[in-house]
Formats: C-alpha cells, structure tokens, sequence
C-alpha cells in the first residue's frame, strides 16, 4: 500500500477545487470521453472522480485506463462497489456509508477486496461518505438500502461527520446524490468545514456558477459535478470562468 498522501495534501490544499465525476456507465468510449477532457482541461478541472452505482469491474477498469489515456488529471475512484477498483488511478477513496446503518456498506464491501486494495500501490484515502436527502430517491440510496439524512437534520450530519473524523477518517464526502433536485445546504459545509480540520467534498444537484461559489465561500474543498455536464458539456465553460475568477 502507497504511503504517500499527494492526492489527500492536493484536497487540503485550497477550498473550491472543482472535479468531474464520470460514470463508466454512461460515459465509456473514445468518442465520449475525449471532448469531454478536452474540455475539462480548459475548464480547470482539478481531478477525475470515476465510478457508478452498477458499472461492471471490467466496465471500470477498461474506463479508468481509457481515461488516463487521454488526460494528465488525477484520476480518483469514487467506489459503487468493492470491484471498482483499478492500479491505474492515482487514488481510491475507501467510503464508509456514516450516514445509513446497512454493514453492507460500512465494512462488508471492504472486507470482499482488502487484500486486492492492499496491494494496489495507489493512494488510499478513508473516507466517511455521508448521504443528504437531496429531495429524490437516487441511485446510491436505492442500491445501499439506506435512508439519506433530512435537510432539516443538520445537527446529525454534523454529529456523523465529528464522529467520522474521530474514528480516524481523513476525508468528508457529503453528497446529495446523482441528478438531486436540492444540494447539501452551504451552511453544513460551513459549520463542518468550521469545527473539523479534514478536507470536505461535497456533491449532488450542482447546477449553476452560483452554487459553485457557495460552496466555495462555505470552504468545501472540492466540489462534485456529474450530470450537468452529462446534459450539457457547455457546463464546462462556465465551469472555466468560475476557476478563473470570472464568476
């Protein structure tokens, strides 16, 4: 296992870092994927996060190394399951879902590949993955069996998030889930990012600049965009003015 943390110090090292999330799922060939990074180059994004909820393992890993064909950006995978891994990618965040109560997904997946993640030679990062209601039913809930934290409940997300950090996780993802209709709120971000000395990532139903800055302001460290893009790829230049200061 790689000891070495650059992609953890890289998070740590500035708030508002934008990543796109690909899933192999729906974004998987040549044809798709070069324009994209392309375009994601120009934008400045700063990592590729890759994975989905049901891409197959060689779906992935074929994915993965397509990918860092095509581009210089940090590859990072964002696990649905124990066999999305790859030796390829620059990191792995190692989820735990803290939000849901289903051992499935707090252990139980990693015990399945522990020795494969061992001995992958890429960064590993631990992670405590906690899941907003983001005002649908999405796929990370249905296929996790969980049920998201409510809006409304911040104290307990931000009571997950302290006890993530205790239990020795060096990352917090708070995400909404994939084509969410409402977004973790900003001022969870703020309070986390405002009593907990860890990088935060946060993602779901990003779909404006504005946002984009909230989460900025707020101090998330890296900022999650997925199926904007997937709609619209033009989303990236404007995505290019945030990181150049424009928005």
């Amino acid at each position: 296992m790689k000891s070495a943390k650059k992609i953890l110090e890289k998070f740590k090292s500035k708030t508002g870092q934008v990543a796109l999330l690909i899933d192999p799922d729906k974004t998987n060939t040549m044809d798709l994927l070069s324009p994209l990074l392309k375009k994601a180059e120009f934008a400045n994004i700063a990592y590729v996060f890759v994975g989905g909820s049901t891409v197959s393992s060689e779906d992935f890993r074929k994915t993965v190394l397509l990918i860092k064909s095509l581009t210089s950006l940090p590859v990072i995978i964002f696990p649905g399951d124990y066999q999305q891994i790859s030796k390829e990618a620059d990191a792995l965040l190692y989820l735990s879902l803290l939000s849901g109560r289903n051992p499935e997904y707090l252990i139980s997946q990693h015990v399945r590949s522990a020795q494969e993640v061992y001995q992958l030679g890429i960064e590993i990062i631990p992670t405590a993955y906690i899941i907003m209601d983001g005002g649908k039913q999405t796929a990370v809930s249905y296929i996790s069996q969980t049920v998201p934290i409510a809006r409304e409940n911040q104290s307990i997300a931000l009571n997950t998030a302290i006890a993530g950090v205790l239990q020795g996780k060096q990352l917090l993802f708070f995400d909404a889930g994939s084509g969410a209709k409402y977004t973790v709120e900003p001022e969870l971000i703020h309070q986390v990012v405002d009593m907990l000395n860890v990088p935060v990532i946060v993602g779901g139903g990003i779909r404006s600049t504005e946002q984009l800055n909230e989460f900025k302001n707020a101090g998330a460290h890296i900022i999650v965009v997925g199926n904007k893009i997937e709609e619209d790829i033009n989303f990236l230049l404007e995505i290019h003015a945030f990181t150049e200061g424009k928005k």
